[in-house]
């Protein structure tokens, strides 16, 4: 039944699925995620797709922020002390840098969004705790 449900969400998808996400960021998500880098020129741009339940830690984008395209499947997004926002196809998330957040899909849902990393000079990533099952399972 998952293989039929894989396939029906594969179809859907603008930008092929991508290879299971390498070690050095798996170790920074709680579930399955896979990473299809469209390009790595100018401006970074990942196929970032998310399997059901499946999210990152809380993370930091210093000096440069992020822009997440939502293309397929259901999931959230939120911001540090905020409530958590329900993400769709079609939903653009504009995050500024030094925003402590994380973004993942929905329980039932595969997820899938384009991150588009904005440049800037000295820009880094900081990895922080991961999102509780406690914290996840609470969100409608």
């Amino acid at each position: 039944m998952r293989v039929v449900r894989v396939k029906k969400f594969s179809d859907s998808l603008i930008f092929p699925l991508g290879d299971k996400l390498p070690e050095q960021f798996s170790k920074f998500f709680i579930g399955q995620a896979h990473l299809n880098m469209l390009t790595t020129t100018g401006v970074s741009i990942g196929n970032v797709t998310f399997e059901p339940a499946c999210r990152n830690n809380w993370h930091i984008h210093h000096k440069g922020g992020q822009i997440l395209l939502v293309t397929a499947g259901e999931g959230y997004y939120q911001e540090w002390g905020k409530p958590a926002q329900k993400l769709k196809a079609g939903d653009v998330v504009n995050i500024p840098a030094e925003v402590k957040h994380w973004h993942g899909a929905t329980k039932d849902s595969f997820f899938s969004h384009l991150a588009i990393e904005v440049p800037a000079v000295g820009g880094s990533n900081e990895w922080l705790e991961p999102v509780t099952d406690e914290e996840y399972l609470q969100l409608k």
